[in-house]
């Protein structure tokens, strides 16, 4: 019995053991097959994460050069001139654009009739040029002007940006500054005013024209005078520089002149000189006067001081040598 019992014992241990290792392998097939699993999984995402930064890495090189090149656009390509215009007062001309350069320059040219353009402010900064030289020689001619963008080397490897300028007629579209009042005088009923010749830089022969040299009779001027205390003005014409106006003896008057030229569409008149009056004038003369007045009553009251100062102290210094003489202590 006893070794029926250790046998049937042994039977069922090992019974045991082969379910445990049955088991135990199950467990290990199916962790096994988990971890398998898991890992066809993910490989994906392990590659995707290889595969990124190589991707990234070969891209690099194009995105830089992209930035780079776009920045060198931006800094250093030369931009279009824009907003080209002329600026001109009694023949001073100036050609004005924009915008302002950024690692690049400017060359301005200009040309009239048949001629070949000529290069002016070359390779300058600037965003204005005077071309005054050159529109004087002939005011009657029709200028062409333009502007080039360039590197500040001056080197390009194909033609530059460019702009054209506006034709510009001198004599048709210059302005007219603002006339001056050289002098007037008032004489019973009579007003004579002079308006000044303005002086330009137009020149005939070696010698500097005025705007009644070039304009002549197509330039006149309006007066436009009132008394002192009304508000209601009146014009006079004429086609010199000299005014005879008819007024009440007496009377103060006040008055300013515009230049104009009747022959033009636009630009035909000058800005309205500084308003003067008879009686202000008057009034400076007068104030000058006293002025003047004082100071040469300053001036006589110092010398005479100065005279008496400078007698008192000869007659001091003249007195100890009085007393001290030898016909005194003889």
């Amino acid at each position: 019995m006893e070794r029926l019992g250790s046998l049937n014992l042994r039977s069922t241990w090992i019974s045991l053991r082969r379910r445990g290792s049955s088991v135990l392998g199950g467990a290990d097939e199916s962790w096994s097959t988990r971890r398998n699993l898991a890992t066809s999984r993910h490989q994906p995402l392990d590659m995707a994460i290889l595969v990124r930064p190589r991707l990234l890495a070969a891209l690099a090189p194009t995105f830089l050069g992209c930035i780079f090149s776009q920045v060198t656009v931006t800094a250093g390509t030369p931009q279009k001139a824009f907003n080209l215009t002329w600026k001109s007062t009694n023949f001073k001309t100036i050609l004005e654009w924009k915008p302002i350069p950024t690692d690049y320059v400017y060359i301005v040219e200009i040309s009239y009739g048949s001629r070949d353009w000529k290069s002016k402010c070359f390779l300058t900064a600037d965003t204005e040029c005077d071309l005054t030289d050159e529109i004087v020689q002939d005011v009657h001619q029709t200028y062409h002007a333009r502007v080039l963008s360039v590197p500040q080397n001056n080197t390009y490897s194909k033609e530059p940006p460019l702009t054209n300028a506006p034709e510009f007629l001198p004599y048709r579209d210059t302005k007219l500054g603002q006339p001056v009042i050289q002098n007037f005088k008032q004489v019973g009923t009579k007003l004579n005013v002079t308006v000044e010749d303005t002086p330009t830089l137009v020149r005939r022969n070696g010698t500097f024209l005025t705007l009644r040299d070039v304009f002549g009779k197509d330039l006149s001027y309006v007066i436009f005078y009132r008394r002192e205390e009304s508000t209601g003005k009146k014009p006079a014409f004429t086609h010199t520089n000299d005014f005879f106006i008819d007024v009440d003896q007496g009377g103060s008057y006040c008055f300013s002149v515009q230049a104009q030229i009747q022959s033009r569409k636009d630009n035909k008149k000058s800005p309205e000189s500084i308003t003067v009056c008879t009686d202000q004038w008057r009034s400076i003369m007068g104030e000058t006067l006293i002025i003047v007045g004082a100071v040469l009553f300053v001036v006589i009251v110092f010398v005479t001081l100065l005279s008496i100062y400078l007698c008192k102290r000869r007659k001091g210094s003249a007195g100890p040598i009085r007393k001290n003489s030898p016909l005194r202590m003889a």
